[in-house]
């Protein structure tokens, strides 16, 4: 009988992969492996230089274009503001004006001057005027004018009280216009000089922001300069190479850009540095004169009007006359002979009180109101001077204007270059180290 002889045991082996199957991750390089690997050896090295070298330009072009447009919008802001101070003390300015005329026309009693009343119509409208494109120019001031607005309603309806009660000789006329003097005095000039003050403040920062400009465009520029002479000098080493010509020459331009944008920041820091202290600070000086020599005229008047009773508004004109004394010495140069007009009517005032204090009242009038017989009178003094001093703060005024201007015009052209200056840059350092990465192909 025959013995069936039984099979092998049968082995297991796993399927084959289906084809298509992705390998295990640990089989394929990570792409964290791969960027390492990008970065490994001479040509590693180089790759990283270049992207360094290439971001570090690009960041000085955008730190050229930051520097410059901050300077010149310090210089177009500093412009702005100093525009509208000169608003505002513009209708400072019209208000006292305006003011003078209504007292120095009181004192002629019924009908005063046709001139003299246009004078203070013409005032009120041009302070109306400002407070109209003061509030448009700078929002931030549009409430504190908006409160000077209605505390000049109330002033003028007290004037208007003052001349229908003075035209029909009655006394209480000079109470309604001693009332006028005080709501000017107590309620709109203080709005009026706390604007002067905030916008004086606004000026001031903006002329000490002009030079921080220059510390993007220096530190931009001193730091990417680095990373070009470290880029060159290992590159030397390296590839034995002394002269990159791409990357010299993109070095160089970043030095151009860095001295010539430095330098163009750095004269107009110095142009809004001189005009703050010359042009500007003179017509500040010739602007609070001017206010000043009005308030003294009103009080001149409003010592009349007292008969007898003024000393108060007579010490009121001798601090006011010391302010346009010393404003005006301020700005010598400009005013020498503003000074001599300004001594002109206080000599002419004097004679005022003089007759005054002698017990000569009407003739102290006629000279107030410019009816007297004698060759000078307070009238024709006093608008000697406003008629000069009027023209030479547009000048210094406009010279403010035109110094800021020029100053900005002097940094724009860099502001426009500096950003493609450092694309550039960027571009010619990535094709001066193609050429050295060729190599290792």
């Amino acid at each position: 009988m025959t013995q069936t002889q039984s099979a092998p045991p049968a082995t297991w082996s796993p399927p084959a992969p289906p084809t298509g199957t992705a390998q295990p991750a640990a089989q394929a390089p990570s792409r964290r492996n791969a960027i390492a690997q990008w970065f490994q050896g001479t040509p590693g090295r180089m790759r990283a230089f270049l992207i360094l070298a290439a971001v570090v330009s690009i960041l000085f072009g955008i730190a050229a274009a930051q520097g410059h447009a901050q300077s010149n919008g310090a210089l177009e802001r500093a412009e702005a503001n100093a525009a509208q101070l000169v608003r505002i003390q513009g209708i400072h300015t019209n208000l006292v004006s305006a003011n003078a005329d209504a007292t120095n026309a009181f004192l002629v009693g019924g009908l005063e001057p046709p001139v003299q009343r246009q004078h203070f119509v013409d005032s009120m409208a041009a302070a109306a005027r400002l407070i109209s494109e003061a509030s448009t120019a700078q929002p931030a001031d549009q409430n504190v004018l908006g409160q000077l607005n209605t505390t000049l309603i109330t002033y003028n309806g007290l004037i208007e009280q003052a001349r229908a009660n003075n035209r029909q000789g009655l006394p209480i006329g000079s109470q309604y216009l001693r009332d006028a003097n005080s709501v000017l005095q107590d309620d709109s000039l203080p709005l009026v000089n706390a604007l002067v003050q905030a916008n004086e403040k606004r000026v001031d920062d903006e002329f000490s922001g002009v030079g921080r400009g220059t510390i993007w465009v220096l530190v931009g520029g001193l730091l990417t300069l680095a990373v070009f002479v470290i880029t060159l000098r290992w590159l030397a080493r390296r590839t034995h190479r002394y002269l990159n010509i791409p990357i010299v020459v993109g070095a160089a331009l970043v030095l151009i850009v860095t001295i010539l944008g430095g330098v163009s920041l750095s004269s107009a820091s110095s142009a809004a540095s001189d005009t703050r202290s010359d042009a500007y600070a003179k017509t500040l000086a010739l602007s609070t004169a001017r206010i000043a020599a009005y308030d003294a005229r009103s009080n001149e008047s409003l010592t009349l009007i007292a008969r007898g009773s003024g000393d108060a508004f007579d010490k009121a004109f001798n601090t006011a006359s010391a302010t346009v004394d010393d404003q005006l010495g301020k700005s010598s140069g400009t005013t020498d002979g503003l000074q001599g007009l300004w001594s002109d009517y206080k000599k002419v005032h004097g004679e005022v009180r003089k007759q005054d204090t002698s017990g000569n009242w009407d003739e102290a009038v006629n000279i107030a109101v410019g009816t007297s017989k004698s060759e000078n009178n307070s009238v024709d003094t006093f608008k000697a001077f406003d008629t000069q001093s009027a023209d030479q703060l547009q000048s210094t005024s406009d010279d403010v204007s035109n110094k800021l201007s020029d100053a900005r015009s002097s940094i724009r052209f860099f502001g426009w270059l500096g950003l493609p200056i450092g694309i550039l840059a960027a571009l010619l350092v990535a094709w001066g180290m193609s050429q050295r990465l060729e190599e290792y192909r």
